[in-house]
């Protein structure tokens, strides 16, 4: 394990994002990795997308339980601006030190809109309203099959899972890990016992943390960087 020194823990703080599929495991990690940061005396914050206390976020809360019907493109325009109703608030954090801890972002926001395979919303389209928002330092996919997933409880409560609907997630999600310059992204075998993934999870975070001096400031999210090579516009291949 990597070990922070004194001087270590004056730096700005560092932007993690855990991703997978729905029921990988993700809030339980996060809760976890956050409690072990505290317990190392480092300052951690875990926020979690979508965050359903906003405006916002109540009515994305009400689209997932099946509550109410939006179009594709306006509920994935309203996640993407829940996650903007926080970005200054992350900004501040990283700047006074505080590693923050994120489940879900961009990378679900886009990926999600995608899977549902409408022909007009595209990957490429998706991404457009991420463009400017924090980018992570490091990026944690908990990778697990869609099978071993709907095993584990309380799958199949909202909307989005669905089988179908995992594996094309996981497709999805694969496709951006296959670029070469996500140097950023961890895949983390979700299929191993809780405190094997926390431990394989705590470890790169202490790393991106000790390091974090020589990524330099927070960088935001740039156009295209994490649509999979040989997607056009309109979502088909070239």
């Amino acid at each position: 394990m990597a070990e922070l020194s004194a001087s270590d823990k004056e730096k700005r703080g560092a932007l993690v994002v855990v991703e997978g599929l729905d029921r990988a495991g993700k809030s339980s990690q996060c809760e976890l990795l956050y409690k072990s940061l505290l317990g190392m005396n480092y300052k951690a914050k875990y926020i979690r997308f979508p965050d359903r206390s906003t405006p916002i976020g109540k009515q994305i809360d009400s689209y997932l339980r099946g509550q109410s019907q939006l179009d594709d493109h306006s509920i994935h325009l309203l996640f993407s601006a829940n996650r903007w109703e926080l970005a200054q608030s992350i900004h501040e954090y990283i700047a006074n030190g505080t590693t923050v801890i994120v489940d879900r972002y961009s990378y679900s926001g886009a990926v999600y809109s995608a899977a549902k395979g409408n022909p007009n919303l595209s990957l490429h389209w998706a991404w457009q309203p991420e463009v400017g928002l924090p980018r992570p330092d490091l990026c944690l996919f908990l990778s697990i099959s869609p099978e071993e997933a709907a095993k584990r409880g309380g799958y199949g409560v909202e909307r989005y899972e669905t089988d179908s609907m995992q594996k094309r997630v996981r497709e999805l999600f694969l496709s951006l890990l296959d670029l070469p310059h996500n140097d950023e992204i961890c895949v983390i075998d979700a299929g191993q016992s809780v405190d094997e993934v926390a431990q394989d999870i705590l470890d790169p975070v202490l790393e991106c943390m000790k390091n974090v001096d020589s990524i330099g400031p927070l960088k935001k999210l740039g156009p295209w960087t994490f649509i999979p090579t040989g997607e056009s516009p309109t979502g088909r291949k070239d």
